[in-house]
């Protein structure tokens, strides 16, 4: 069930990536609710995913204080 929880994560996180302000509110609901693991798993992904969307960067640092 919780790796279904990890993709439902992912694709909000696409969804409300146009603005910071939600993506960071939706990230950090996403880090209280997954398991350690999937934290470390959405650390990469994030890494991937704001690679060309300088804005964003802002979350690796929420991921990295977690």
């Amino acid at each position: 069930m919780s790796r279904a929880i990890f993709e439902y994560t992912k694709t909000v996180l696409k969804k409300v990536s146009f603005n910071v302000d939600l993506f960071c509110k939706e990230l950090k609901k996403a880090l209280e609710k997954l398991l350690p693991y999937e934290v470390d798993e959405l650390k990469i992904w994030l890494e991937e995913f704001t690679a060309n969307r300088p804005e964003l960067y802002i979350s690796l640092e929420m991921v990295k204080l977690k």
